[in-house]
């Protein structure tokens, strides 16, 4: 809901000099961030056994349904053994486990895809249709997010974070803004109380790889004339300005 992104190192001095448990939900970082796309740890390049749980879901960066535990193999036995929501659980369908593994296949890479591509990067090399991905996705966000600050606007969260909350602040902006936008022909998710806090309704834009510059420019444009009609530049260290003049 914030588009932040935890300080993960300190966390884990944390846990080492107090010997405790360290459990990690990766549900909007994994395949999303890290120069891999394997989320938060990949992102600061930290020991994955440094974290004794990690979860996350396949709803979102795979594109499936469900979600994963991953730990120790002790951890996983006890969970198998007793957790109520596995025992009484169904097993998930052959095509969403297809959908997972093609998605996880692509993220890898070399082992993954065999398939080599060139791109044209400021680092002009070859890579695989993965690491395009998680570099378009990271390069969309920057983009994307920088210009909303530019335009006046008040976003939360890491600027590499591809979850982008732009704050709407009052309840009554909350429908105002999802109605114009779909006026202009795009949808978007607007959140208020009790997701939120009563003042700090938000819109919350999560940015894909798929996205063009062409897209997000129609997005942007929108946004400035919605923000301009119902006055959501809210920023005092950022001038106002229109997306035209960027």
């Amino acid at each position: 809901m914030e588009g932040s992104i935890c300080r993960l190192p300190e966390i884990i001095e944390l846990k080492k000099k107090y010997k405790a448990y360290l459990y990690m939900d990766e549900a909007h970082s994994i395949g999303a961030i890290g120069k891999n796309g394997r989320g938060i740890v990949d992102y600061f390049g930290v020991d994955v056994k440094d974290v004794d749980i990690l979860m996350g879901t396949f709803t979102k960066s795979f594109g499936s349904a469900g979600g994963y535990i991953a730990g120790s193999k002790s951890l996983i036995d006890h969970i198998l053994t007793n957790s109520h929501a596995h025992t009484y659980a169904s097993s998930m369908a052959a095509p969403v486990v297809e959908q997972i593994i093609s998605s996880l296949r692509i993220l890898k890479g070399p082992e993954g895809e065999k398939k080599l591509i060139k791109i044209t990067f400021s680092m002009s090399t070859f890579l695989f249709e993965g690491k395009k991905r998680i570099y378009q996705l990271a390069d969309n966000t920057r983009y994307f997010r920088s210009k909303l600050v530019d335009m006046g606007f008040i976003v939360y969260g890491n600027k590499n974070s591809p979850v982008a909350p732009v704050l709407l602040y009052l309840p009554a902006r909350v429908t105002r803004f999802n109605r114009e936008m779909l006026r202009r022909g795009i949808a978007v998710v607007t959140v208020g109380f009790p997701a939120t806090k009563l003042l700090e309704a938000r819109v919350r834009f999560c940015i894909s790889a798929a996205h063009t510059r062409q897209m997000l420019d129609t997005a942007l444009m929108a946004i400035d004339e919605v923000g301009t009609e119902i006055s959501l530049r809210y920023s005092t260290r950022h001038k106002s300005r229109r997306f035209r003049e960027l």
